[in-house]
């Protein structure tokens, strides 16, 4: 059995403010470990964040892991796989898509049914939310949880693992699937002042990839960084706007995290779209 204690951070890091350079925005692309076991990936003093935490745990088949939440809350998505869990008497089965939600000071035990591959979003948990677990149904009504966004060749499909009218402290994560060769997060948009987000991707293997777009001035071009992305990889936003696109043949396929600042800011509704891009489609 594999277990691990969440390292607790005794100061608060301000990471996001001054200059945002095409540099600064290279360094928000993290490739996450294949290798058996628990990573932390990206956390406040590791990477450019304040309020983010992104975990991944691979588990090969028949071995087990404690999750221990510490001070965070924390939603664990199967991306690969299936596993068996359970914590205070509550028990489950997650298999590809499903999730569950924890808050902090608890431990989750997990078992891997198969080989199998979780991606772990946390955030400081302030007594807001309930642990829950959530079946993945895309035949699911168009509604709350299961959305469609945009159109054309950007339409793009979303799953709500934790949407704004189920209660947590600061997270709101979401999958999400594109069209083939399509963009998604179009029209660009950003929402520094109130979240922080962290895009997550699988099922986009070799030889399949994307690009990931980041940038910080409305309608600009020439400072924009192009990140190539594939299953596994990781890529930052807390400053600017963030569109993606896939190569024909691929569809974009991510987990996004969302992770407020505050309580009061974790709202899905605070995206300023970029103003000179707004109407392309």
């Amino acid at each position: 059995m594999i277990s691990k204690r969440l390292v607790r951070y005794n100061r608060r890091f301000i990471m996001i403010q001054g200059e945002i350079t095409k540099e600064r925005m290279e360094g928000w692309k993290f490739d996450s470990s294949c290798e058996e076991g628990f990573h932390e990936i990206i956390a406040p003093g590791k990477a450019d964040c304040e309020q983010e935490y992104i975990y991944r745990l691979n588990l090969s088949a028949g071995k087990s892991f404690d999750l221990e939440t510490g001070k965070l809350e924390m939603d664990a998505v199967c991306i690969k796989g299936a596993a068996d869990f359970s914590w205070d008497g509550y028990a489950g089965t997650c298999d590809k898509l499903d999730s569950f939600y924890v808050v902090s000071n608890m431990k989750v035990h997990i078992t891997a049914k198969e080989d199998c591959i979780f991606y772990i979003a946390g955030a400081v948990d302030e007594g807001y939310g309930k642990p829950f677990f959530r079946k993945c149904d895309l035949t699911m009504p168009i509604g709350e949880i299961h959305q469609i966004h945009g159109s054309g060749v950007s339409q793009r499909e979303v799953f709500m693992t934790i949407d704004p009218g189920t209660a947590s402290s600061r997270l709101l994560v979401g999958l999400t699937w594109g069209g083939n060769g399509a963009w998604t997060s179009w029209p660009p948009h950003e929402h520094e002042k109130d979240l922080e987000e962290v895009y997550c991707y699988f099922d986009m293997d070799d030889p399949h990839f994307g690009l990931h777009l980041s940038y910080v001035e409305p309608g600009d071009t020439h400072g924009v960084v192009a990140h190539t992305v594939k299953s596994g990889t990781m890529i930052l936003a807390p400053r600017g706007y963030h569109p993606t696109v896939a190569a024909p043949g691929t569809r974009n396929t991510y987990l996004w995290v969302l992770a407020a600042h505050s309580h009061k800011s974790r709202r899905y509704d605070l995206a300023v779209l970029d103003p000179k891009r707004a109407e392309m489609n």
